[in-house]
C-alpha cells in the first residue's frame, strides 16, 4: 500500500501535514499553518517536489 499525506490539527490548534507509510507509521511531519486549507496546499507542495526527487547526503 503506497503511503499518504494527511493534514491534521495538532495540540496548539494548528495546523499540520504528516507523512505516514503504507504501514500507517509517522515518518514525517511538516510545519504548522494557520488553517486546515493551507495545511491541504502544503501536502499538494510536498506532493510536487518529491515527484522524481532524488536522495541526496546532506552536508554535516
Amino acid at each position: 500500500m503506497a503511503g499518504t499525506l494527511e493534514a491534521h490539527e495538532d495540540k496548539a490548534c494548528r495546523f499540520r501535514l504528516r507523512l505516514k507509510a503504507g504501514n500507517g507509521e509517522i515518518v514525517a511531519v511538516g510545519e504548522a499553518y494557520d488553517t486546515p486549507a493551507s495545511a491541504k496546499e502544503g501536502c499538494a507542495a510536498v506532493q510536487r517536489a518529491a515527484d522524481g526527487a532524488t536522495v541526496v547526503e546532506a552536508d554535516s
